[in-house]
């Protein structure tokens, strides 16, 4: 993708330039103008690549449609007419839903000051709220720059006043979520202002059946720890240092977020879509031992494996429950009581069963890898159980696939580095060419190969690199 970027203006220009002087189709046109600046290196993923409305009789040009449909919410808003501003506030939600570009348009042509206003005036009235807080989510996707202090205080406000009320409270939670993802700022913020609380409060309320309506519960209990997630993120490459750590150890021994999500899954187990979302959450939470222990203290560990059972078929759950065995067993003492409870032999049925998912194949050499790292025993369950054998089918089945061939080369570094006896069962398997293959074909996995090599007693040729300076040859 291109790094330059330039205005709508330019874009739309050149395409009318394209119909007026070279006589395209419309169509033709946007294409032409699309090669046109993809070839100078410029990023058109904001750009809104349509043909704009051709001018009108007095020679006035139109607009895009979405900047249509802006003028009349605020339009709406300046007029305080409560009548018509649902419908433009829905109109501006589907219009930004379609894609990111309209709502970049949007946002620079003062969209986030609209809505916010719309909000501010929907306040005594439920309905238009949601309307609202929905075309703000849509705006804020993708763009969490928008979002100021006085948006953050009016959403905070209202997970406070609305906690009672599962539709606004979900509302309000997919604004937070989208206004959180790659911005630190906002994330500090927000937690600052309490929102922690109000997400976990979110879930408990759900699962007790304390939030009206029902019907959102699943989708509240997805959303809100999805939200929390979203808190433990280090994304935003503008900022050297995030508070990730922080947030996590803040939702697990102030918010008891760990209780808060296990018996959420517990309450879930038919909801796949929430299940997935859970798990991943608290793989997130998982940055300290005692919190790993916590987990199994909870039940959290012998329902993981279950979990992992009998979704066997969903292949995004079995991918976070994988994910979540893999953050776990950072502890060495939850490390045995997962091999204990039999989770080698699922890992290793998940990695056979979805040997066409680079994901799962990826979580399930990369949990293993942890299983076994400073465990001589695990290391013979698992090569008894199949492990080495589905790590170098992985690596048969995923050949381009880097994240596959380095974990599986972790993997097998880590079954014999303390246990040379399994050496010759894995090379028996045929490690050492697909090992060398990943090797040679990943620069990425060259570190880790040549040890995995090392360690199975394979000759290993060092690689050289003429580099022009005395002594000529380079490691």
């Amino acid at each position: 993708m291109g790094s330059k970027q330039i205005a709508q203006e330019t874009f739309d220009e050149a395409v009318q330039e394209n119909i007026t002087e070279f006589e395209m189709e419309p169509e033709e046109a946007v294409r032409e103008a699309v090669l046109q600046f993809e070839a100078q290196g410029v990023d058109l993923s904001n750009i809104v690549k349509a043909v704009r409305p051709p001018a009108s009789e007095n020679g006035q040009r139109e607009k895009h449609q979405i900047l249509l449909t802006l003028e009349s919410l605020a339009r709406a808003v300046a007029e305080q007419d409560v009548a018509q501003l649902p419908q433009q506030l829905a109109a501006l939600a589907a219009q930004c839903k379609e894609q990111l570009a309209f709502r970049c348009l949007a946002g620079r042509h003062g969209a986030y000051a609209a809505v916010l206003s719309a909000c501010r005036l929907a306040a005594g009235d439920r309905e238009l709220l949601l309307r609202a807080l929905a075309a703000l989510a849509a705006l804020l996707d993708g763009q969490p720059d928008l979002l100021d202090a006085a948006g953050r205080e009016l959403l905070l406000r209202s997970l406070r006043e609305r906690r009672g009320d599962a539709e606004l409270t979900l509302a309000g939670i997919r604004c937070v979520r989208h206004a959180c993802l790659k911005h630190e700022h906002n994330r500090q913020a927000f937690v600052r202002g309490g929102v922690l609380p109000a997400l976990t409060g979110a879930i408990t309320g759900a699962i007790t059946g304390a939030l009206a309506r029902r019907g959102s519960a699943a989708e509240l209990v997805r959303t809100a720890a999805s939200a929390l997630r979203v808190m433990t993120f280090d994304d935003d490459i503008r900022v050297p240092f995030g508070h990730a750590h922080d947030h996590a150890k803040m939702i697990v021994l102030e918010n008891d977020g760990l209780r808060v999500l296990i018996e959420a899954a517990k309450a879930f187990r038919d909801n796949s879509a929430v299940l997935s979302e859970l798990c991943a959450t608290l793989s997130r939470l998982s940055v300290r031992n005692e919190f790993c222990q916590e987990i199994v203290d909870l039940g959290g560990l012998n329902f993981m494996v279950t979990l992992l059972a009998d979704c066997m078929e969903h292949a995004d759950v079995v991918k976070q429950v994988l994910s979540a065995i893999r953050a776990m067993a950072g502890n060495d003492d939850v490390k045995d009581a997962l091999v204990d409870a039999g989770a080698t032999e699922l890992i290793v049925l998940a990695i056979s069963h979805h040997l066409g998912n680079p994901q799962i194949c990826e979580q399930g050499c990369a949990a293993l890898c942890v299983l076994a790292l400073r465990k001589p025993e695990n290391c013979s369950v698992i090569v008894e159980g199949g492990g080495a054998l589905a790590a170098l089918q992985a690596m048969k089945a995923h050949p381009r696939e880097v994240a596959v061939q380095k974990q599986a080369c972790m993997l097998i570094r880590n079954l014999v580095s303390r246990s040379r006896e399994l050496c010759g069962p894995i090379l028996a398997l045929g490690a050492e060419v697909l090992i060398a293959e990943a090797r040679a074909a990943h620069r990425d996995c060259d570190d880790v190969a040549r040890a995995a090599l090392r360690d199975l007693g394979c000759q290993v040729e060092l690689r050289e690199l003429w580099t022009g300076q005395r002594g000529g040859l380079a490691q």
